[in-house]
C-alpha cells in the first residue's frame, strides 16, 4: 500500500530527521546489555533509529519516527566488543574507524571462523549464526550497525551463549523472560562509572 505523501518543513527535518554527531556523543548507553559490564566487552552503544536489541529498557533512539530498519553505532576501547551472541534476524556492520576482529560459529560453544575488518569494510551476519567482535586497534574504534526489520521481541534478544549469561550474573546483570535487563541496585552508579571510564562524549 502506498504511503500518503506528507509535507515537511526545514524545522521538522532538522528537529526529527537529522542526527548530528556532536549532539549524540554524550547520549551513549554504557550499559545497554548484560555483557556491557564484563571486562573485554565494555563499550558505548548509540541507538540512532528503532529497536537496536537493547536489554536496557531506558534506551531511546535519537530518531523516533518509525523506519523499516534499525541503526546504531558502537564505540569500544582496544580489546573490547560484544560477547558471543546471535539474533533471529540479519545484522550488518560497517567499520568506521580502527580494526575489528569478527568471529563466528554455528553453535553457542564453538568459534569456527574469524576475520579482520578495516575502515570501509562491511560484514553481514545471517540469522542464528553466533557472532562476537572486538576492537583490535590501539585506539578507540567505531562501528556502524544496521539491523534487519524485526518486531520488538517479548523474549531475549540478543540470544547470548550460556557462558556469557553466567559471566553477566557474576556482576549481578540479568534479564527477565521478556529479554529486559534486571538491573542491580547500584545500576545508576555503575552506569556513571562506566560512562566516565569509556570517556563518554569524547571522539
Amino acid at each position: 500500500m502506498q504511503k500518503a505523501r506528507t509535507s515537511y518543513t526545514n524545522e521538522t527535518i532538522e528537529k526529527d530527521w537529522i542526527v548530528r554527531f556532536d549532539d549524540i556523543k554524550s547520549k551513549a548507553i554504557p550499559l545497554m546489555f548484560i555483557d556491557s559490564i564484563v571486562p573485554g566487552h565494555q563499550r558505548l552503544n548509540y541507538a540512532l533509529i528503532g529497536d537496536t536489541a537493547s536489554e536496557n529498557p531506558d534506551y531511546n533512539p535519537v530518531i523516533t519516527e518509525p523506519h523499516d530498519f534499525q541503526i546504531g553505532m558502537v564505540k569500544a576501547p582496544k580489546g573490547n566488543g560484544p560477547a558471543y551472541h546471535t539474533h533471529e534476524y540479519i545484522e550488518t556492520f560497517f567499520v568506521l574507524t580502527g580494526e575489528w576482529r569478527f568471529y563466528w560459529g554455528n553453535s553457542e560453544d564453538e568459534i569456527e571462523g574469524e576475520t579482520i575488518l578495516k575502515p570501509w569494510d562491511m560484514i553481514s551476519l545471517p540469522p542464528y549464526l553466533y557472532r562476537g567482535f572486538e576492537n583490535v586497534a590501539e585506539e578507540d574504534a567505531w562501528l556502524f550497525s544496521i539491523l534487519e526489520q524485526h518486531e520488538v521481541f517479548d523474549r531475549p534478544d540478543p540470544i547470548w551463549a550460556p557462558k556469557v549469561v553466567k559471566k553477566g550474573e557474576e556482576y549481578n546483570f540479568r534479564v527477565d523472560d521478556k529479554g529486559k535487563m534486571i538491573p542491580p541496585e547500584n545500576f545508576k552508579e555503575l552506569e556513571k562509572e562506566m560512562a566516565e571510564k569509556l570517556q563518554m562524549g569524547k571522539k
